[in-house]
């Protein structure tokens, strides 16, 4: 199927179709769980990890 290029999800993209009585939606394919962990283990391991001061919740009356 050819879509204008206003509308396009450009080259490689895989796209899930679904279809619901006349309303056709395309939209781009969804990671499975599997595959989003692969991807997050594939990134680059930073140098140093940055460490957040801790979180000091404030006194509030009648809590």
């Amino acid at each position: 199927m050819r879509l204008p290029k206003e509308v396009t999800f450009g080259p490689g993209v895989e796209v899930e179709i679904e279809r619901h009585g006349d309303v056709v939606t395309m939209r781009p394919k969804r990671m499975s769980p599997r595959e989003l962990v692969e991807a997050l283990e594939a990134m680059p391991k930073p140098a140093t990890i940055q460490k957040r001061p801790p979180f000091i919740a404030p006194k509030r009356k009648g809590l």
